[in-house]
């Protein structure tokens, strides 16, 4: 009995140790931006930006994120662009972008549109950053989709955009033929 309540008191005390560890954890000494300090050679607490990072905000914390520009469309990126596509974003915005997936017939939030006129003449940075960070409810996938793969889908959607619709002006005499042919 002694031995149980030795024992108990013991696991008490050492609990106790381990919340002091907690709050140390939390309250480490740090420096603020622009804070003089020995630490680095010239006396500064923060460290330049490398040439070319973007800073951006992501989960309520300031980071600098490298941002490559967007590559060159081929039919390879779009190919892989709507594999991408189909698996990340057709369950909720459907397959042809209209924001009519599985999910939100099922009761989802429905997600806009990718044939909206704010869509199509947003910069693909947006689509970009909506997809590392997420949107509203939409979850983020920069942990999910590689950053090529990012761009890849982003093509797939311009590409999805432009077959909704793509300018007259773009349509050779043929096209247009087969278009007004097709017309009620």
């Amino acid at each position: 009995m002694k031995t149980r309540l030795l024992i108990l008191m013991g696991l008490s005390f050492s609990g106790g140790g381990c919340e002091r560890g907690m709050h140390q954890m939390y309250e480490q000494p740090k420096y603020l931006p622009l804070a003089p300090s020995t630490l680095f050679s010239d006396g500064n607490s923060s460290r330049p930006q490398l040439p070319g990072t973007v800073p951006r905000v992501s989960s309520g914390a300031s980071e600098v994120a490298q941002v490559a520009a967007s590559p060159i469309v081929t039919a390879g990126l779009l190919a892989r662009g709507r594999e991408r596509f189909d698996i990340y974003c057709a369950p909720c915005h459907g397959r042809a972008g209209h924001g009519d997936g599985v999910v939100a017939r099922r009761g989802f939030p429905a997600p806009p549109s990718f044939h909206t006129e704010a869509l199509r003449a947003a910069p693909d940075s947006v689509f970009y950053q909506t997809i590392t960070e997420g949107y509203g409810v939409m979850y983020p996938y920069a942990d999910r989709i590689a950053p090529a793969d990012r761009w890849a889908i982003i093509a797939y959607i311009r590409a999805l955009q432009l077959s909704q619709h793509a300018p007259a002006a773009l349509l050779n005499a043929d096209d247009t033929a087969r278009l007004q042919a097709a017309e009620p």
